[in-house]
């Protein structure tokens, strides 16, 4: 989302870099270019006007100026600055009462009840016991849909009786769930294309009736400043205690990421990057801000892997590789543990010097290697198991038949096998530097 944002900055400050002192002159210029840059990504005029002004303060500083290192002051500043317009420190759900109730807001296509859903298998994961609420009485199939999420998540639903208005279902789904030790209570209400009298009082209602800890607004950072309108609007209404922002890995320019913390002061909870269930990552202002600098986010891409990877089969895999026991379906194991972590393209902007990749090379980088890894799993699953265990048998009809079997060529059939042949030489080889270096240490 922040591919051009962050491109015209890393420029601007390559420019700055090159300077072995910085002028008041070459400062300003910087900073013309920087809010031209914010208003690009179509960030708010108001909160443009304050960033530049907040950071031309530090940066015409005595100890910027007279700095050895004057480029990367500014850009220490300017990181800072954006921690701070991203809400300063990561904030999480208040969980201090037992059940914690969550009132989750939001327009028609913000994803809303997807994130939901989302929700309930985060904390269902983390050992929480989760109520869903089905509060969107209006909109068509909205209690089925919320059913079926509940279903696929595995948790408990409460749906509302014939006649039964939203207060009073949200009355009693919470007695339901201090009845039943629930750790989250989680209310997903109704929405509209636009926000009307109607929809704030069955929300005010609805507030009154479960007094939640926890009233988020899922906002779709996709529609721009629209997007801090509504949340404008919503906050002033019904009052919000934090936001989630989903389709963030979409291709729109970012700037409701960049505005929506600075105008409503509430903070950013979370963020989708993407449609499948695991795609809601905790928001990081400091993190983001990096990212968006281009210094990358390891920390988040090692916590990633901590998550999807499974460290046993993982290290199950290393030995088998240590001994030469490699095999096909050790390869295709692989394959899918790599999956698991998402897009390659988000992979890649988290680290760092990402981006300073052109956006030609990036997006084929990543079309390419989403691409093969598909292709990959779909060869080795036209393989019978015992092609699989021994992967010397295949000869050249067999790989036509696997070939037409997985709809590829006996050309991919011939590269993942070469593939695979040098991962297990160089695990041989690997193994041959460790017993060396074993005999040297004694």
């Amino acid at each position: 989302m922040f591919d051009k944002f962050s491109s015209s900055l890393q420029k601007i400050f390559k420019n700055l870099r090159g300077y072995g002192t910085l002028s008041e002159r070459n400062v300003q210029d910087s900073l013309r270019e920087i809010r031209m840059a914010l208003l690009e990504a179509d960030v708010n005029f108001q909160v443009t006007k304050d960033f530049v002004a907040r950071v031309k303060e530090k940066c015409l500083g005595k100890e910027v100026l007279d700095s050895i290192t004057p480029g990367q002051q500014v850009v220490k500043h300017v990181h800072d600055e954006l921690v701070s317009l991203l809400g300063g420190a990561h904030r999480d759900f208040d969980f201090s009462a037992r059940p914690a109730t969550v009132l989750l807001l939001g327009l028609h296509g913000a994803g809303k009840t997807t994130t939901a859903g989302k929700l309930a298998l985060r904390w269902k994961k983390a050992g929480k016991k989760v109520l869903l609420v089905a509060c969107d009485l209006r909109r068509p199939a909205a209690v089925d849909q919320l059913r079926i999420l509940a279903g696929q998540v595995g948790v408990e639903i409460a749906t509302p009786a014939a006649g039964e208005t939203v207060a009073a279902l949200g009355a009693r789904a919470l007695k339901q769930a201090t009845a039943a030790n629930a750790d989250v209570v989680l209310f997903d209400t109704g929405g509209r294309f636009q926000i009307d009298t109607d929809l704030v009082q069955e929300l005010k209602d609805l507030r009154e009736a479960i007094k939640p800890r926890n009233v988020v607004l899922v906002l779709d950072s996709a529609i721009g400043q629209e997007s801090v309108h509504v949340a404008e609007t919503f906050h002033k209404e019904v009052g919000l205690t934090g936001l989630i922002l989903t389709k963030l890995d979409g291709d729109a320019r970012g700037g409701a990421a960049l505005s929506v913390q600075a105008v409503t002061g509430c903070p950013i909870l979370l963020v989708g990057m993407g449609e499948k269930p695991e795609d809601l990552e905790p928001f990081y202002p400091d993190r983001m801000a990096s990212r968006i600098l281009g210094m990358g986010d390891v920390v988040s891409l090692v916590e990633k892997a901590q998550g999807a990877l499974d460290e046993k089969e993982m290290a199950r895999m290393q030995e088998r590789a240590l001994e030469g026991d490699l095999n096909l379906d050790d390869f295709l194991a692989q394959l899918q543990q790599m999956k698991k972590m998402g897009p390659l393209e988000n992979l890649l902007e988290m680290l760092p010097g990402a981006g300073n990749v052109p956006a030609r090379l990036k997006n084929g980088i990543a079309g390419v290697g989403d691409k093969d890894l598909k292709k990959s799993e779909a060869i080795i699953r036209s393989m019978t198991p015992r092609e699989r265990r021994n992967p010397g048998i295949l000869d050249a009809s067999r790989r036509r038949r696997i070939a037409l079997g997985s709809g590829t060529e006996v050309r991919d059939v011939n590269e993942l096998l070469n593939n695979f042949a040098q991962a297990k030489k160089m695990a041989q080889q690997l193994k041959k530097a460790q017993k060396r270096l074993l005999r040297f240490g004694k």
